[in-house]
């Protein structure tokens, strides 16, 4: 500092006072930028809820009379895309809302668990019961095979595009066999059990006839449980064929000629022309990540428990 001002009697104030703007400044900076990463936070925040209601089905246009929809898409199983649970509650949800004027479950699937679209049908079954004045109209898109077939029969008609994929009334295990390349490169299974029957399919071992017999009776039993479902869901609208329980599929247009739909149309379709409400509401239910993780890992833990001997029982 220079003599001058030392020898300034105001020097000390002056200096004092450049001090106390300097720090008021810094608490203004400091408060502008808290308060900017508050809103941020905030924002995001409130775009995480608004998400997650999205994902639950929640819809503010469900407060006056609307079609609900139901999305179906993709493999049934408990952990894949479509679940029982998953399901279930979207229809809860549909039904409970007092204006729900009709329900259309909007399906694309290849099919899946048997278990999970056996679940879907007796609760489609049951709330019909409860609730004989809302009708459920299945809609098939691109497929609608196997399992999703399983579920599409459980509703009041069944709408498919014409060019639809419909059928494939079968269940299938599939699996791998590994003796041969075993054989070829020296490796020799070893393999205990308590329970003669505890390594039914093994792919590491030769099939086994009493296996693979009583293994093909439980399908065929299963088989049986899905044409009753079939027949019980589309009634004197079904034309069989030799062909119709044999696992080949269809296209929408044949579908209707067999019985296994009853007609042409989308969903706007539908809702417009048969439910007579055109304002659809959706009402599936989206998992959130934290559920899909707890899912995919719950699902890890038991096929390891279990072990891979053959993927599964599916309605492919």
């Amino acid at each position: 500092m220079s003599d001058t001002n030392q020898n300034d009697p105001n020097w000390e104030r002056q200096t004092l006072e450049k001090l106390a703007f300097a720090a008021i400044r810094e608490q203004r900076r400091n408060r502008f930028w808290g308060v900017l990463f508050k809103s941020l936070t905030f924002i995001y925040l409130f775009m995480l809820l608004f998400y997650a209601l999205d994902w639950v089905g929640g819809d503010s246009s469900a407060n006056s009379d609307h079609t609900a929809i139901i999305d179906i898409y993709g493999v049934i199983g408990s952990d894949d895309q479509v679940s029982a649970d998953d399901v279930i509650g979207s229809l809860e949800s549909a039904y409970e809302n007092k204006h729900t004027k009709g329900i259309i479950l909007r399906i694309n699937s290849p099919g899946g668990s048997p278990v999970q679209a056996g679940i879907i049908n007796d609760e489609i079954h049951r709330q019909r019961k409860l609730h004989p004045n809302i009708p459920v109209y299945a809609v098939v898109e691109d497929i609608c095979a196997s399992g999703g077939y399983y579920i599409a029969v459980a509703a009041d008609k069944i709408f498919v595009d014409k060019a639809s994929i419909v059928g494939s009334i079968g269940v299938l295990m599939d699996g791998f066999g590994f003796t041969g390349i075993m054989d070829k490169v020296g490796v020799e299974r070893r393999l205990l059990t308590a329970g003669e029957n505890k390594a039914i399919l093994d792919p590491f071992s030769p099939v086994n006839p009493k296996h693979k017999e009583y293994a093909q009776s439980m399908l065929n039993q299963i088989h049986q449980q899905f044409i009753a479902v079939v027949r019980e869901g589309r009634g004197k609208r079904l034309k069989e064929t030799d062909d119709t329980f044999s696992g080949l599929f269809w296209s929408g247009e044949t579908s209707v000629q067999m019985g296994l739909a009853d007609g042409f149309g989308s969903s706007d379709y539908v809702a417009r022309e048969i439910i007579k409400q055109e304002k659809i509401v959706d009402f599936t239910a989206r998992e959130g990540l934290a559920d899909k993780f707890a899912k995919r890992i719950g699902a890890s833990m038991g096929n390891a428990a279990m072990g891979t001997v053959f993927n599964g029982m599916k309605m492919h």
